[in-house]
């Protein structure tokens, strides 16, 4: 009866430690389910044909008032979610080493892993192809992830978006950190094709980071350089998000 007690006593000492483990890495072990779900739906990982089939009508949340911040809890409840989302292609931009999977909408599973369409009827390479995701902050490894990077970019900087049929190159324009009230920054301007990327500017996402970027040229992605297609194929080192 005493060994049975305190093998009890020792599960249970066991479990305790772990929970506290699991409270004070909690950011990290977070972060590294979200890198790990963002290499899995990487563009390059994907066949067209289901990029294809993922971008109809009827797919997607574009909600943006349903979007809540990024935490544990949900990373975790989430992540049985997560098995398949409608992945639509991809965007990189080489210089601020970010390669994340566009998702068809901006429900908050797509969001915690890579960046969603904004508008139901975008059209990649079309009028203002608006995207969004999350910015990550308060933990080592978290300024890489999503579209935390975007804090650092500048005008000039060269973005790739891709279906897998056709690869579509912008350059940035300007970087502006604005208001949520500021929706116009989407809207289409006729006769115009360009890029516009959102993200939080802070922990209470009072702020927004808008990055503006113009069309500059498409090209077949199966002819593409290796340069432009290495960049999709960078992937995020989770273990360093700890």
């Amino acid at each position: 009866m005493k060994k049975v007690r305190r093998w009890l006593v020792n599960i249970f000492l066991i479990l305790l430690l772990m929970l506290g483990l699991l409270l004070i890495f909690n950011k990290g072990f977070r972060n590294m389910l979200m890198a790990w779900n963002a290499n899995k739906y990487q563009v390059t990982k994907i066949d067209k044909n289901i990029l294809k089939k993922n971008n109809q009508k009827g797919i997607g949340d574009f909600d943006f008032s349903k979007v809540n911040p990024i935490s544990f809890e949900d990373v975790m409840k989430n992540q049985l979610n997560a098995q398949k989302l409608p992945v639509i292609g991809g965007i990189a931009i080489p210089d601020l080493g970010i390669n994340l999977p566009i998702f068809r909408g901006i429900g908050n599973v797509e969001l915690m892993y890579g960046a969603g369409t904004l508008k139901e009827d975008a059209v990649m390479g079309q009028g203002n192809y608006a995207l969004a995701s999350h910015h990550v902050s308060g933990v080592t490894g978290a300024p890489e992830l999503l579209f935390t990077p975007l804090e650092r970019a500048k005008k000039d900087m060269v973005i790739y978006i891709t279906d897998k049929e056709k690869i579509y190159q912008y350059k940035i324009r300007d970087v502006q950190v604005m208001t949520p009230d500021h929706v116009e920054v989407i809207d289409d301007h006729p006769g115009k094709k360009e890029l516009t990327l959102v993200t939080c500017d802070d922990i209470e996402a009072v702020r927004r980071i808008i990055v503006f970027a113009d069309y500059v040229k498409e090209f077949p992605f199966d002819t593409a350089k290796k340069s432009v297609l290495k960049s999709f194929e960078m992937k995020y080192n989770q273990f360093t998000n700890f």
